[in-house]
């Protein structure tokens, strides 16, 4: 008699249709779930290198800073998501010396609560990002790395920019079935004291098992123009994306930075 459980396993990544050994699970079964176990463990331990990866935003043209948060290590980090809600004092200086003029979108990328996934993903995600952008005419300001952040650090970030959006793409917390998964936050005029229903997310960011860099980017950059537009975002802006539709701008190569 054929188990119908087995059949279900090719849409999913859930452990389902595992077998079984006497009263345990196989071998097999049991050793996969100890490498996810301890991928997900070193996803969220692991820290990321943010130097390399600001030298890739730079070489590839991006103006990039790096600013921190008072975390000192991932152990921190793990036990004062509070402090990973905000700068140092040395941040906000580098920050104020840019005279914000009010662009579009201040755009930070962080390794949350998993380094593997920015590492795997972030530079594709943001590569499609800008371009997404670009296409749409938005303006941006400097690229922010910020190691061992929350999502909320992007409400002071793009405050203190003037931007008009704060879009933060952030490793997720890492499960036994994706510990490299991304997420996008987006904000419509960041401040101090928001909080997460006036945002919106794009979760599981992961080709090729999760959504898609291209998919993601046209998503946000349609959420981004909606929000603009109606001066709203979270529980307020809802996803009505039309089917097939794409960015526009009068001039697709520009992309005005801060």
């Amino acid at each position: 008699m054929s188990d119908p459980w087995r059949e279900l396993r090719r849409y999913t990544q859930a452990r389902i249709a595992l077998g079984r050994a006497g009263c345990a699970l196989p071998t097999s079964a049991q050793l996969e779930f100890n490498t996810a176990h301890a991928a997900a463990r070193d996803a969220v331990h692991r820290p990321w290198a943010v130097r390399a990866y600001a030298d890739a935003v730079a070489n590839a043209g991006w103006p990039v800073l790096v600013l921190n948060t008072p975390i000192t290590d991932r152990a921190d980090y793990l036990r004062r998501p509070d402090l990973g809600r905000r700068l140092t004092e040395d941040s906000r200086a580098q920050l104020a010396t840019l005279n914000p003029t009010g662009s579009d979108v201040a755009l930070i990328v962080s390794n949350g609560l998993s380094s593997t996934a920015v590492e795997r993903h972030g530079f594709g995600l943001l590569q499609a990002i800008i371009a997404a952008y670009r296409s749409s005419g938005l303006s941006l300001a400097p690229i922010c790395l910020v190691p061992e952040a929350r999502v909320a650090v992007a409400d002071e970030i793009g405050e203190r920019l003037q931007a008009k959006l704060a879009v933060i793409i952030v490793g997720e917390r890492p499960g036994l079935s994706a510990a490299d998964s991304l997420g996008i936050y987006l904000t419509h005029a960041p401040r101090l004291g928001n909080t997460d229903a006036d945002r919106n997310c794009l979760s599981n960011i992961r080709p090729p098992q999760g959504l898609a860099y291209e998919a993601a980017a046209i998503k946000l950059a349609y959420l981004s123009a909606q929000a603009l537009r109606r001066g709203l975002s979270g529980v307020a802006l809802k996803d009505d994306m039309p089917s097939g539709w794409l960015p526009t701008s009068k001039d697709a190569n520009s992309l005005d930075w801060f």
